[in-house]
């Protein structure tokens, strides 16, 4: 048991990835407990309702791989059909107990961060967890807290706690190496289905205009509070599948998934007329140039350079606008040239 346990806590605490330290806890508390099937679940809200969706699941020994790229596959639930673990979360509880409809035993851990169940641990099996393995499992999962907390602490950004730039380039590589080749951009001819409905990853570079004017006329603190309400601004405007980050200054990158172009364009005119309405103290409304582009095969540098040239013809024509990269290009307002198959030049026909 003892060394069962030393080899559980080496493997939890040698994890720099959230996926994997997850998988590691269910891992151990399933070999721990016996149980039958052990599941994280982040806690979300869609609306005024709170959702659960599992990210790591184990059953029967087997991990069933649940990353970024195939979370939005597993159906969303409603927290309400588990009243057990509502209670316990409204009353701030460590742990719930219940039997299911089939007779298994289930224990309810959630996971809290700074008061608020973002999570949470589902272990099914045939019999109650012995007071013994429950205080072991405490120590087990106050390691795995702390371990998730400064993960999280080190993916972040300390102002306006988005994901950070460092965070990006890494879930962004991984998200291209996933990717088809671009077959939802408006280039292309020969698909039998409107370029609108084919699902795909998006890449939009949100750029809040004339920012330096909120600076030089309030100072950099009312700036820094503009950035704060603008980041919460940008979480409110998206699902939990995808991903917001700041990538600095007042420039902010999001990673849109398996949504139509259609349904992308209309999300990103949502963000920004939510900031254009949104009122600001002091200085009233604001506003927000976006360019995105599609996800496809091609290097992370090559598409976050189409979605800043989509950014630039933005703030250079009027600003306040969103603007699609392939479909400038198809337009003529556009062009690139490609040069030994690895570096592009852009031309912009509208400068300044």
């Amino acid at each position: 048991m003892m060394e069962s346990l030393l080899r559980h806590m080496v493997e939890l605490t040698g994890q720099r990835d959230h996926h994997l330290l997850d998988v590691a806890v269910i891992s151990a508390l399933q070999e721990m407990v016996g149980a039958s099937q052990v599941r994280v679940l982040d806690i979300f809200r869609v609306g005024d309702k709170a959702m659960m969706r599992p990210r790591a699941w184990i059953m029967h020994g087997k991990v069933i791989a649940i990353d970024e790229s195939t979370a939005h596959q597993h159906a969303d639930t409603e927290l309400e059909q588990y009243p057990v673990l509502v209670d316990c979360i409204a009353r701030q509880g460590g742990r719930a107990e219940e039997t299911g409809p089939d007779g298994e035993h289930i224990l309810w851990v959630p996971i809290w961060q700074n008061e608020i169940a973002t999570a949470c641990l589902q272990i099914s099996g045939l019999t109650a967890v012995a007071p013994a393995t429950l205080h072991v499992m405490e120590g087990i999962l106050s390691v795995y807290r702390n371990y998730q907390n400064l993960l999280d602490y080190s993916e972040r950004d300390s102002l306006t706690g988005l994901l950070n730039r460092r965070t990006f380039d890494e879930k962004f590589s991984r998200m291209v190496a996933c990717s088809t080749p671009a077959d939802s951009t408006l280039a292309s001819t020969t698909e039998r289905r409107h370029p609108n409905d084919i699902e795909g990853q998006w890449l939009a570079v949100v750029d809040i205009d004339h920012f330096k004017r909120v600076n030089d006329q309030f100072g950099h603190l009312y700036g820094d509070e503009v950035l704060i309400l603008v980041a919460n601004l940008l979480r409110s405007s998206f699902r939990t599948q995808d991903r917001v980050f700041r990538f600095g200054g007042e420039e902010f990158v999001i990673l849109l998934r398996s949504v139509s172009l259609a349904d992308a364009r209309t999300a990103f005119e949502r963000l920004r007329a939510n900031i254009e309405e949104h009122h600001f103290p002091q200085l009233g409304t604001i506003t927000v140039s976006i360019g995105f582009v599609s996800i496809s095969s091609s290097t992370p540098v090559v598409i976050l350079g189409h979605a800043d040239q989509a950014l630039y013809f933005a703030k250079s024509n009027g600003r306040n606008q969103v603007c699609f990269y392939d479909e400038l290009v198809l337009r003529g307002q556009l062009h690139s040239e490609v040069i030994n198959d690895h570096v592009e030049f852009f031309f912009d026909d509208h400068p300044g």
